[in-house]
């Protein structure tokens, strides 16, 4: 049976009628697949300031979101406020001190190396009373809340 050019046009739209479908059944799944989980920091007592450092580098690669939740976000902890998408909660604790080597001093060279690369992960003004006086702390940890880090201009969640 011959075809004639409308039933070669009506098949023609079929497969572009049934290509718009599937495309648009798709889209939810493409966009997600692009999207980056949110991470949610919580409880967190800090660690090694070289491998926060890069993990940071990774989150801010990927354009992942943060949100620092829970009691308390010590040490490098602190460092996740570099993320661009962060929030923090109003109730958790941050915790700020300087550089040590396990607790122990650091030779004044690396510690003012240290205390510059924990200082970069900050905005101002919390950057400069970092180094002005938390990155003194060793034993004493300087404490500031959510709140008060939201009154600093970061986003509160």
């Amino acid at each position: 049976m011959a075809r004639t050019s409308s039933d070669r046009l009506r098949a023609g739209l079929r497969r572009m009628l049934l290509a718009i479908l599937c495309a648009g059944a798709l889209a939810p799944v493409a966009a997600t697949a692009q999207q980056q989980p949110r991470i949610v920091i919580g409880n967190d007592r800090g660690g090694l300031i070289g491998a926060r450092a890069a993990e940071i580098r990774q989150i801010r690669a990927l354009g992942q979101s943060v949100e620092i939740r829970g009691n308390i976000c010590y040490s490098t902890c602190t460092m996740y406020l570099a993320a661009e998408n962060v929030c923090v909660d109003p109730r958790t604790t941050f915790g700020f001190h300087g550089p040590s080597r396990y607790g122990q001093p650091l030779p004044p060279a690396q510690f003012d190396r240290w205390s510059e690369v924990m200082a970069r992960h900050y905005r101002e003004p919390l950057r400069s009373w970092f180094m002005r006086d938390a990155r003194y702390a060793q034993s004493d940890i300087r404490r500031l809340s959510g709140a008060q880090l939201i009154a600093l201009g970061y986003p509160g969640c």
